[in-house]
């Protein structure tokens, strides 16, 4: 499976997406209008390892909140994300059994040489 989800209007997604290019055969799910269901959270957990590392610390609802000041449990990032799309660290990209989780360069250098080897 070769999956990426993203946001559309996230010009960081958008710069990734063409630095990945071509992404013939790649599955692009915008996460605004298709959000994630909790098949495909668990799915992205299989191979992340933790809620937390699909999570993100940066979405605006984090810190109007206040979930920072907030112990937060695997099973509250997990809620979260599935409440609101901003909570995933994006992009996530699937390819095969890898995953790649937000966009630190070297990670998006990693999904580009396995995307294209």
């Amino acid at each position: 499976m070769k999956k990426i989800y993203h946001l559309s209007t996230c010009s960081t997604c958008q710069r990734i997406l063409k630095e990945l290019e071509p992404l013939t055969g790649v599955e692009l799910q915008e996460i605004k209008t298709k959000p994630i269901t909790p098949a495909q959270l668990a799915e992205m957990h299989k191979f992340a390892g933790s809620y937390e590392a699909l999570f993100s610390r940066r979405a605006r609802l984090y810190q109007e909140r206040g979930l920072k000041d907030k112990p937060l449990t695997e099973n509250d990032y997990k809620n979260l994300i599935l409440e609101h799309y901003t909570f995933l660290k994006r992009p996530v990209i699937l390819l095969e059994n890898e995953i790649f989780i937000g966009n630190a360069k070297k990670d998006i250098e990693m999904a580009k040489n396995t995307l294209h080897p």
